[in-house]
Parts: structure tokens; C-alpha cells; sequence
């Protein structure tokens, strides 16, 4: 229901509306010189915001709405991991986007913030940020809390990654064996991964069961979740569960750390009271070999 009213020598209009929780809320305006300067203004806001509430959500900050949409839309779908991501994203966006509202976000506010993040971070970084945050503007704009799209045509920056090398040759592979301790934990972690291939959360995954001494396989069947050490998890993907052929040598210290330790059968080998190492202490590890 829209009326309207003269207060003084100018007009406004006053439209009443039911917000989501079904309760009246007014939405008023003056100062059009002409009562047909507000019937029009009227018209351009319930033309804009059908529902009207979405003309109050506008006015959220940018990061309140981001952080509601995450937890309405992604923490029932998404993995823990890749939520996890979703919230370093709200943190960046609450100090980059503060006391922004929806409704005043621009494409050239949206650009200078984007500039401004990638001046520290790589291209793929700036780009996984900006997708998420794009994200949750075109559902606004879906539910036109805002009206235009301040992420279109936006450029991406970024600094250039630093160059690593990801492999040793078959000489430093050696030199680094020889210079491991297999009675460390970290050691015969890098050991095993070296000699078998295997992801870091399959070698954290297997038990004295998996290891067959009889015929030199090391079977893997499970990993561990290292970052929220919840427990075992199942491999990657079905075919990542196989068996591998290793050298009677491997076997034998793979044993002989079993045997050290005295670790039960369906115990984890590699963890501890039911937490793990982390993969940021094998590159520490490495960095210093």
C-alpha cells in the first residue's frame, strides 16, 4: 500500500509493506518538489523490490550478507575443507568491504577492493575470491536486494606465483633417502611416500593389517582426515583403493617401526592418540634435508 502526503512545501511517499517475519514496516521518502515525483519514485522502488523487504536487505552491510549466505547456502553442501575456504573468504571480504552497504556497492567499489586484495595474492587466489563473492551478489541480484551486478565485467589481477620446483631428480631422491632417519615419524613418512607415491592422508590411513610382509604389498584401503582428525575417511576415489608392490626392505621397516611402537592391528600407524602430524611438519621436515 503506497500514500502520499505533503510535508510543507515538498511530497512524500510513505509505502507499507510485511517484512519475512510478517510484520509492517513503512518505507518513506520527501522532498519531490511534486506529488507526481514521488508517485514516480514510488513506482521505480516497487518496480525494483517487488517484495519490498529486499529494499530494506539492500542495506546490509555486504559482508553481513555474505556471511548469512554462506551459512544458509554453502555450509549444508559444501565439505568442511572447502567451507573452511568460504569463511577465510568472509574474513577478507568484512576487512576489504568494511562498512560497505549492498546498496552502495558499485562496480568501481568492487573493482578498487579487487585491486586492492590482489596486490597481495596470486591470480588463482584473486580469482577463487571473486568467484565466491560473485556468487552470493547474483543471488542478491536474483532476489533484488540489488539491482544491477557490480561484478560484471570485473578485471582480475594478481602477483605472479613464485617459481618452485615440484620434483626431485633421481639423485637428490637418493641423497634425501640416505639422509632420512626411518625411526622418526616424519622420516618414514617421506620415505613411504617417496618408494609408493602415496597421498599423505592414505599413508596416515593405513594399520599393521595393510602391510603384507608375506608378499611385499602394501594395501591401501582408507585415509585419515589429517586437518580435523575425525578419523578414518574413504580413499579419494574407489579407484584409489589398490595395492602396491614394494621391496622386502621397505616391508622390513615399515615392520620395524610397527614392531617399536607396539601398534595394535587396526591402529593407525602414524598417528598418535588419534591425532596426526600435519602436511606443513613433512615440508618443514624436507626443508631442512
Amino acid at each position: 500500500m503506497v500514500s502520499y502526503r505533503k510535508r510543507g512545501s515538498v511530497w512524500q511517499y510513505e509505502i507499507s509493506y510485511k517484512d519475512i517475519a510478517g510484520k509492517y514496516k513503512k518505507i518513506r521518502k520527501s522532498g519531490f518538489q511534486r506529488k507526481s515525483d514521488a508517485i514516480s519514485a514510488a513506482a521505480q522502488v516497487q518496480s525494483n523490490h517487488p517484495n519490498l523487504n529486499s529494499a530494506q536487505s539492500g542495506k546490509q552491510l555486504f559482508s553481513d550478507y555474505f556471511e548469512h549466505w554462506i551459512y544458509l547456502y554453502k555450509k549444508p553442501s559444501v565439505s568442511d575443507i572447502t567451507f573452511i575456504k568460504y569463511q577465510n573468504t568472509l574474513q577478507h571480504t568484512k576487512r576489504l568491504f568494511k562498512g560497505i552497504r549492498l546498496c552502495d556497492l558499485s562496480r568501481t567499489i568492487y573493482q578498487q577492493r579487487i585491486n586492492k586484495f590482489s596486490e597481495t595474492h596470486s591470480i588463482r587466489t584473486v580469482h577463487t575470491f571473486h568467484k565466491q563473492l560473485k556468487a552470493a551478489l547474483l543471488d542478491a541480484l536474483d532476489d533484488k536486494v540489488i539491482s544491477t551486478d557490480p561484478t560484471r565485467k570485473i578485471v582480475i589481477n594478481g602477483t605472479l606465483p613464485r617459481k618452485q620446483r615440484m620434483a626431485l631428480d633421481y639423485k637428490e631422491t637418493k641423497l634425501l633417502i640416505e639422509h632420512l632417519d626411518l625411526s622418526e615419524l616424519e622420516d618414514i613418512i617421506i620415505y613411504i611416500a617417496i618408494v609408493t607415491g602415496m597421498r599423505f592422508a592414505e599413508i596416515l590411513g593405513l594399520t599393521p593389517t595393510d602391510i603384507d610382509d608375506h608378499n611385499n604389498l602394501i594395501s591401501i584401503t582408507k585415509t585419515w582426515d589429517y586437518k580435523f582428525n575425525s578419523g578414518f575417511k574413504p580413499t579419494k576415489t574407489k579407484s584409489s583403493q589398490r595395492n602396491i608392490l614394494v621391496d622386502s626392505q621397505t616391508i622390513a621397516e615399515i615392520k620395524e617401526f610397527i614392531n617399536k611402537h607396539h601398534i595394535l592391528d587396526e591402529i593407525p600407524i602414524f598417528v598418535y592418540d588419534n591425532h596426526s602430524i600435519v602436511s606443513a611438519e613433512i615440508n618443514k621436515k624436507l626443508s631442512l634435508n
